[in-house]
């Protein structure tokens, strides 16, 4: 019986100021080393770019050669790198059993409006699986927009998030909203 090579999974983290192409030659990098993405994540922030991204690839192979062959693409487009190795446990899919929504908030800028929402939902034990926050408006003028989804526990709806977050909603003088995502079976 033939035995299957062993596969090596690691975090990748690249930042720095945006501009066109930065995913293009991440990657480009990424598959001449056949590595496999399995997740990630890409932003703007600010002018800066973020993207995180989870790659398998088949021993033998090491984190030190990921970085040799990455390294030089990120300095060639001003990006800084940051690779860590994922233990098995730590890249097993996470599927959620509960519901999953999305919870918007809007309102003007203020400090502590997502340290005030996401400290209610960890005290209910809801687990945000992707948190996005945008400033908008004018400078006169600036509107806060904060979108989550979370993993609702069981014995969690989503109308007893929102009746959680109604004081909230009031005291920062925010719009709230939750909804249901509904799965998409293939």
């Amino acid at each position: 019986m033939t035995q299957q090579p062993e596969i090596l999974h690691y975090a990748v983290s690249v930042v720095g100021k945006d501009r066109p192409g930065i995913v293009a030659a991440i990657t480009e990098g990424l598959f001449n080393l056949g590595c496999n993405i399995a997740d990630s994540s890409c932003t703007m922030l600010g002018g800066e770019f973020a993207m995180i991204l989870i790659v398998s690839l088949k021993r033998p192979f090491s984190k030190s050669r990921l970085i040799e062959e990455l390294k030089p693409v990120c300095d060639r487009i001003g990006m800084s790198l940051g690779v860590r190795t994922l233990h098995p446990d730590e890249v097993a899919r996470q599927e959620t059993d509960g519901e999953i929504c999305m919870i918007s908030v809007y309102g003007a800028d203020q400090p502590g409006i997502v340290y005030r929402v996401t400290r209610e939902l960890a005290a209910r034990n809801i687990n945000i699986t992707d948190l996005n926050t945008k400033l908008v408006g004018t400078a006169e003028e600036p509107v806060y927009i904060l979108m989550l989804e979370v993993a609702l526990p069981d014995g969690e709806s989503p109308e007893g998030v929102e009746k959680t977050l109604a004081a909230l909603k009031k005291e920062l003088n925010v719009e709230i909203g939750v909804r249901v995502i509904t799965p998409v079976a293939f």
